[in-house]
């Protein structure tokens, strides 16, 4: 009897202590597979979140025996299953219904999806999901100015600057956040145009407000990168190749240890474009003998680009101690032609580049209901280096036609100065050591009442170099030194059967700026001595806020959003960049906003197998010491160097909308519109902001084919357009408009098309895209033109299983 009861307890221990997985596949009711659903475990006193892989499959690991609830989202849709797992791994496949829901004891229960559920949350946000642009030719960039309120300023082809403007307020006033980390940390590799779709989760767009757990001195908004968080094992790759020599290609992949929760991660990326694409315009001309300007068409011959880079993690996931835990290692370098300066001159360069690396250190932990329930914590950071140096020795002058410049009288000609800019040969090196850390810790006392705090550090240390200079001048070289602290206190609350959901917080800035500068003085006893000058600034601003929405009913909310928003200026603002082209300006002053958002959202409505989403936002932004580009005029503008000043206090009005239309998913359409004034007081005048579009619009369709040529395929045709009405780039002078037309960009309309197709395992999709398929001329930033029609192709692999 003893013996039969010790081997019983010994059973039920085994019993107790035993964990299993619990895996499957989504699809949709047609069979086809449902990558990036969203699934949620709870029960027996366990919460799980995970997310299927682009093969679509889920998986959960060490769970004990018991009953198990799943949340399922996909698109605007939520749905709800229950799994038993009895002493056994269990398979368990998931399916839609027609409608999009799903079925338990054949009740469907409709609710909302995460993105819809952020989009509800008052704050003026969107939510963009990269699915089907991982699959296609389609940069992250191309992804973002189609959303409503985004435009996209970039200076040209692959690798170019690029600035963000959101609701009209655009540079550093918008911050750029890769997992809640400011994208400067990464370096210029790592950007927008870099880091391909598929290692994104989703992206977060807020206007103009900014929720306290991002922290951050984003005065205009933030784009937040979500990076795929998925625990499953998975592998996707890709590869692109197109016009102008333009070839990319990624490789993401996940592998993890059943039994031990032990992960490997990583992901990597290359892209090279020769930039060689056709330009002309006023400035693109031959100069002659005795100085006669012929105008031509020509390639941009000094514009090639080309990034590296990686992250390799290792650690734990779905451990009991922790959700996620990684330490890791980022790296890259990029290499970077430069045909001009800030604007296209009739004199290009040739010879001048930079080059860029950086190696960083990472660790990243996450974990819910950490010691007690509702109790969440999240760490991420970074430190290490991150270095710059600029090649500019070639003293020959060249024309747009690639060959050398001539003068009136038919002599080649060559800058006085050594170099391409004005300056002298250099060989600048930038060494930076850079520290980023995000911290936030939350309690959610119960459904309806949650705090959060929130922090973020970061630091540049900063030191200037030239191996052309002689070394007594390198000896007297200064440093630069920046450290910035914000902190948020968040308070969110939702009542009324969740119809009103609030979000109250407080902001505190710090920013502290060290500038070293060497110098030899004589002292009182007549020595020559080296002296540091110091010049610190330690600034300390406070700012507050809320969101809220109010649900008159399920399909119609109402949003409401206002904020004291502060921005620091940045490193390359305040200590100038010659990289960039970009003069140090230490005077330079904090801008301040005070942003109001007031919007609404209609939908989803379903007619029969038509849905139809509408949603608005009002807006306005009192600036006070806004930060840009000086107000010129036409008699003194430099052709090569910009310097970033406090350009007055002003005020930017005005609206955005966009329709969303989706028939029987196959065929979906979106349509959005962003119009505003942005005007700036300057010398007692009010002035329309130079250099800023006020009117954009774009749209999308799509419409898939299924079973095409093969059984189980796909077939997604696309069709994007966008517009962007005449602006110039700098302020008309007075009553007498005579020669304004030379600074005016003009209408521009674009257009897109594409086509991916999936094969019927869906591991292999194949598409091919043509960019300005009409190609028209566009341009942006100081009238710079981009690349015109350009074809690409592209293959992507996925596999779930190795």
């Amino acid at each position: 009897m003893k013996q039969q009861l010790t081997c019983f307890f010994l059973l039920f221990c085994f019993a107790a202590s035993a964990q299993f997985n619990l895996s499957g596949v989504v699809k949709d009711a047609n069979g086809y597979l449902v990558p990036q659903a969203q699934i949620k475990l709870s029960g027996s006193g366990i919460s799980k979140e995970t997310q299927t892989n682009g093969a679509a499959v889920y998986s959960f690991r060490d769970l004990p025996s018991g009953t198990y609830n799943l949340e399922i989202l996909s698109g605007d849709f939520i749905g709800f299953d229950q799994v038993v797992i009895k002493n056994a791994n269990l398979r368990h496949d998931i399916q839609l219904d027609n409608a999009g829901d799903y079925e338990l004891d054949a009740v469907a229960i409709r609710a909302e999806s995460i993105k819809t559920k952020m989009e509800k949350q008052g704050f003026a946000v969107n939510v963009v999901s990269t699915e089907e642009a991982a699959k296609r030719n389609i940069q992250t960039n191309e992804l973002l100015n189609t959303t409503v309120g985004v435009k996209i300023r970039q200076n040209g082809g692959l690798g170019s600057n690029v600035e963000y403007s959101l609701n009209g307020l655009s540079g550093s006033a918008v911050r750029i956040f890769i997992d809640g980390i400011p994208i400067s940390t990464f370096g210029s590799a790592f950007n927008l145009n870099s880091i391909p779709p598929s290692m994104i989760q989703q992206i977060e767009v807020y206007k103009g407000v900014v929720p306290g757990y991002l922290s951050d001195d984003a005065l205009g908004g933030a784009i937040n990168i979500v990076l795929d968080k998925s625990a499953a094992t998975n592998l996707n790759a890709s590869v692109s190749y197109g016009s102008f020599n333009t070839f990319q290609a990624s490789v993401n992949g996940l592998y993890r240890f059943d039994k031990s929760g032990f992960t490997v991660k990583a992901s990597g990326f290359h892209n090279y474009s020769d930039n060689d694409y056709e330009v002309s315009g006023r400035s693109i001309v031959v100069t002659g003998l005795g100085g006669v300007q012929t105008p031509i068409t020509a390639r941009r011959f000094n514009d090639a680009y080309r990034s590296t880079g990686g992250i390799v993690q290792i650690g734990y996931t779905d451990v009991s101690w922790a959700d996620q835990f990684y330490v890791g290692f980022t790296g890259s370098d990029d290499y970077k032609e430069v045909q001009h300066g800030a604007f296209m001159t009739i004199m290009p360069y040739k010879g001048r580049f930079y080059e860029s690396d950086v190696a960083l250190a990472n660790l990243s932990y996450q974990k819910s209901d950490l010691f007690a329930e509702g109790l969440d914590v999240t760490v991420n950071g970074y430190y290490g280096s991150r270095n710059r140096q600029l090649n500019d020795t070639v003293a020959a002058a060249y024309s747009w036609n690639g060959e050398r410049a001539i003068d009136f009288r038919g002599d080649e000609y060559e800058y006085t100065w050594g170099s391409q800019q004005e300056g002298g040969p250099t060989l600048l090196k930038i060494s930076r050591n850079v520290a980023s850390v995000r911290s936030g810790i939350s309690y959610a006392f119960n459904d309806a009442h949650k705090v959060l705090f929130n922090h973020v550090y970061s630091s540049i240390d900063r030191e200037d170099s030239d191996a052309l200079r002689p070394l007594l001048e390198n000896t007297f070289v200064g440093t630069r030194d920046l450290h910035k602290n914000i902190l948020s206190l968040t308070y969110e609350v939702n009542a009324f059967n969740d119809r009103l959901k609030a979000s109250l917080f407080g902001k505190y800035y710090q920013q502290k700026t060290i500038s070293k500068d060497p110098e030899l003085v004589t002292n009182d006893a007549g020595n020559r001595i080296i002296v540091d000058e110091v010049v610190s600034s330690n600034k300390k601003f406070e700012g507050y806020g809320f969101a809220a929405s109010y649900g008159i009913n399920p399909k119609v909310f109402l949003l409401a959003s206002a904020e004291k928003a502060i921005r620091l200026p940045n490193e390359t603002e305040i200590f100038g960049n010659d990289g960039d082209n970009v003069v140090a300006n230490s005077g330079i002053n904090p801008e301040q906003s005070n942003n109001y958002n007031l919007g609404f959202r209609l939908g989803a409505f379903d007619f029969n197998r038509h849905q139809l989403t509408l949603s608005a936002n009002f807006f306005t932004r009192n600036i006070k010491d806004r930060i840009g580009l000086p107000i010129e005029t036409s008699l003194n503008v430099n052709d090569e160097l910009i310097v970033y000043v406090n350009q007055g206090s002003g005020t930017s009005k005005g609206f955005d909308a966009q329709l969303n239309y989706n028939f029987n998913d196959k065929l979906s359409a979106n349509f959005n519109i962003s119009k505003f004034d942005l005007k700036i007081e300057n010398r007692g005048t009010e002035v329309a902001v130079p250099n800023t579009p006020f009117l954009t619009m774009n749209g999308n369709l799509r419409y898939s084919l299924k079973n095409l040529l093969q059984k189980q395929s796909r077939l997604d045709l696309f069709y994007t357009l966008y517009y962007t009405d005449e602006f110039s780039y700098l302020v008309p002078q007075g009553s007498n408009t005579v020669g304004d037309e030379f600074f005016k960009v003009p209408e521009q309309l674009a257009q897109d098309l594409g086509l991916s197709y999936f094969f019927p395992d869906k591991c292999f999709v194949l598409s091919f895209d043509v960019k300005n398929i009409f190609d028209r001329p566009v341009y942006d930033n100081l009238s710079v033109q981009k690349p015109g029609r350009a074809f690409y192709l592209k293959l992507n692999y996925s596999i779930n299983s190795f």
